[in-house]
């Protein structure tokens, strides 16, 4: 298939770049990815797949790889502290009537699948290298990298996450992140019987979820209201994450809090956010993903908007007939999809953090999913 690019660079080995590398593949055009990363994982406990996120895999060709290393399910049960039920918000089967509307999978069993899918396409991965300078002009991009080599491309793109430096290159007066107020801890546990879809429990200041990642496992995740973004010593994790839970005494909880021991993969990082103005692209450099909209994760979709930012990325080259049509197409395509997961996820966190309106919060979540269900 016809590209206006014959070779593309990618810089960073997450999520949305080996989408990218994966897309760029199918339509012949070469690609190599540099990861900063020796060992190219993914650390972590699980992460949480929507309807929409399930439908890009299908795209991607990893869609049934997940289905059999993860854990597909319908609906959303919200309960009270001690177990009530409130509500159960509905999941629509966005990914065909066969796949059910949401999952969640272990972050480093996504990363192999995604990897796979990279190396199999026939994408040249590089390891512990990144970029140390570019340079472009009308035609192209020529890169040297920090292992001291040097390349020339047709197009760059920064998918280095968060703290990009892709970002501070190309934009140095964007945006910084921005911490939320909120932190969450995450363990993966032995799954009981009766968690066969995400369930979630909403307390005053903390909230606490379960979602089965496999048919063995299942991830639990906690959103702490946290003022101060603070450094907390790994050896505190477990007995900090047991005291959160005390004060539910939902007997599914009581459970999950008797099962965390030192093998349960206890991790704590700040929630933050981060919206980067458009253009997203500068001449032939273009950033995608978290490099340039990263969300907290209370609409379960940062992974998915990035993965979303690739298929679009691609399908775009693939139909203009000019770069900067094709680069003005993708971002004008992906603008509002990714300001309303970004902005209502914050609007999520802060009226947890508030105690604000439980309903205004169920009616953004209720929102969002049927936003996340439209064509991309």
């Amino acid at each position: 298939m016809d590209t206006l690019i014959r070779n593309a660079l990618i810089v960073g080995g997450g999520f949305s770049g080996m989408s990218a590398a994966i897309e760029l593949r199918k339509r012949g055009v070469a690609v190599d990815l540099v990861e900063i990363s020796e060992d190219w994982g993914s650390y972590g406990a699980g992460i949480s797949i929507g309807g929409a996120t399930l439908r890009a895999f299908r795209t991607l060709g990893i869609l049934d790889r997940f289905l059999g290393e993860g854990y597909a399910c319908d609906g959303v049960d919200i309960f009270s502290t001690e177990g009530r039920l409130l509500t159960h918000l509905p999941t629509p089967r966005i990914a065909g009537d066969d796949v059910p509307g949401n999952g969640a999978v272990m972050r480093p069993v996504l990363a192999k699948i995604l990897a796979d899918a990279s190396c199999a396409a026939g994408t040249l991965i590089r390891l512990g290298c990144t970029v140390a300078a570019l340079r472009q002009d009308s035609e192209g991009v020529d890169v040297d990298f920090t292992d001291g080599s040097s390349s020339r491309y047709d197009l760059v793109i920064g998918a280095d996450g968060l703290y990009s430096a892709m970002r501070e290159k190309l934009m140095p007066d964007a945006p910084k992140p921005h911490y939320s107020g909120q932190g969450v801890w995450r363990a993966v546990l032995p799954r009981r019987e009766n968690v066969v879809r995400t369930m979630l429990w909403v307390g005053e200041r903390v909230k606490v979820g379960l979602n089965p990642v496999s048919e063995r496992e299942m991830y639990l995740f906690v959103n702490e209201d946290r003022p101060v973004n603070e450094f907390v010593p790994p050896e505190r994790f477990l007995p900090l994450l047991r005291q959160l839970l005390a004060p539910f005494s939902a007997p599914t909880v009581r459970t999950a809090s008797e099962q965390l021991n030192e093998q349960s993969l206890v991790v704590f990082r700040p929630l933050e956010g981060l919206l980067v103005p458009q253009p997203w692209y500068r001449g032939r450099v273009v950033l995608i993903g978290d490099t340039v909209h990263a969300t907290t994760p209370h609409l379960a979709s940062g992974a998915c908007i990035g993965i979303e930012d690739a298929i679009v990325l691609a399908d775009e080259l693939s139909r203009a007939s000019e770069l900067d049509a094709a680069l003005q197409r993708f971002q004008h395509r992906r603008w509002e999809r990714c300001r309303m997961v970004v902005q209502n996820s914050a609007r999520l966190g802060e009226i947890e953090i508030s105690g604000g309106d439980k309903a205004e919060h169920t009616r953004i979540m209720r929102e969002s999913f049927l936003a996340l269900a439209q064509p991309v």
